[in-house]
Formats: C-alpha cells, structure tokens, sequence
C-alpha cells in the first residue's frame, strides 16, 4: 500500500494560493514600511482580498508571513524524503547535500523567496511578534524533519540521535539565514546561505554518533 499523501483537494489548493497571496503581500509592506508601518487592512488591500479573508486565515498581521517563511523548509523536506539515502552516501553527507540544495537558488522562485527572507529576518529584528512566527516556523519544521531523518537513519537508528540530528539541521539553516541577512552577502559562493548552512551543519552534529557513523 501506498504511503504516500493524498494529492490535496482543489479547495486546498485555491486556500494555499490564497495565503500565499497575503504573505507576499505582507511581506512586500514589511519589507518597504516595516511591521508598525503596516496594518492588516493595507496587507488585505493590496493582496487583493476582504479583511474578513485576511483574519480567516491569520491571527495577526506577523502571522500573514508563515507561509512564506515555511515555503523553503517544506520544500527541503518533501525533496529530502524523496530522495532517499543514495547507496554508499551516509546521513551526514546526504544532509548536507540537501542542505546546500535548499539554500542554492536554482531558480527566479527560490531567489525570490531567500530576498523575501532577507528582508522579513531584518524587519524580524525589530518586531518581537514577528520574530516569535520565525521561531514557530522552525520549530514546526524541526518536528516534521524528524520523521524524515527517522525514515532515512532506519529502524535501528537512536531515536534521540534522531532528535538531535533534525535539530541540528534546522538550527543550522536558521542561524545561516539570520546571519546572511545582516549582510549584505550575495546568494551564491562565500557567506551565502548554502556556504553558512554547511559550515554550522558541520559544526553542530560533529560529535553525533548517528551522522559520524554514517559518513564512515
């Protein structure tokens, strides 16, 4: 039998696009005018939608950007759950190779999302509420990561090596991605985010067994 989730529903689909449109919008108003330059009502003007709309889907206006700020790390995981270990590659490399894929723009879009982070992590520094859905995104990402680490280390794997190991891999390309965006770094080669990811990938899981055996 198939594992695989079913293919979500058109009214799913229409709902997501939707939330997307907000937190662009969002994220261009907080970009351009800050958090307390911005309120709800211009973020539902200029996404196109009623206020009611707006707070059918969001709590607050910080809240409107989660699905941006989610979008990469859902991404990663899906292609890292698909992938699969490769014969004769450990979890460690397998990481860090995905890693460094997620946070390498390859396209308009996912530039696009790592200047909309740029300026959403800046304008975070400010904001506490909009810090505090910054912390939530990774936190919600760590928890899922650990089921695909689990599925990539087996069922012999310890689960808190697990644990450790999709934190650790969380925390890297949060702390990459803050300290990319007090910069004024390019996307690409030295002190990009793929270059940051790694360096603090490598640094936080050296002394995890989990990831030290596998690159044996």
């Amino acid at each position: 039998m198939s594992t695989k989730p079913p293919s979500p529903s058109l009214t799913e689909r229409r709902k997501a696009a939707t939330q997307l449109d907000i937190a662009r919008a969002a994220a261009e108003l907080f970009t351009a005018h800050g958090p307390d330059g911005t309120t709800a009502e211009d973020i539902a003007q200029r996404a196109g939608v009623a206020l009611r709309t707006f707070y059918r889907y969001f709590r607050s206006k910080q809240d409107a950007v989660a699905p941006l700020l989610a979008g990469g790390a859902d991404r990663w995981r899906e292609q890292l759950a698909a992938a699969g270990p490769e014969t004769g590659t450990g979890l460690a490399r397998v990481l860090e190779r995905s890693v460094a894929a997620s946070l390498t723009p390859a396209d308009e879009a996912t530039a696009e999302g790592l200047r909309w982070t740029r300026g959403l992590l800046r304008a975070a520094a400010e904001d506490p509420a909009l810090r505090a859905v910054w912390y939530r995104v990774n936190q919600e990402s760590e928890e899922r990561l650990r089921e695909v680490v689990a599925g990539l280390a087996g069922p012999e794997a310890d689960p808190l090596e697990v644990r450790l190991a999709a934190a650790a891999a969380t925390d890297a390309i949060r702390v990459a991605l803050e300290s990319w965006a007090e910069t004024d770094a390019p996307a690409h080669g030295e002190g990009a985010p793929a270059d940051l990811a790694v360096r603090c990938l490598r640094e936080l899981t050296g002394g995890l067994r989990l990831l030290r055996d596998s690159a044996e």
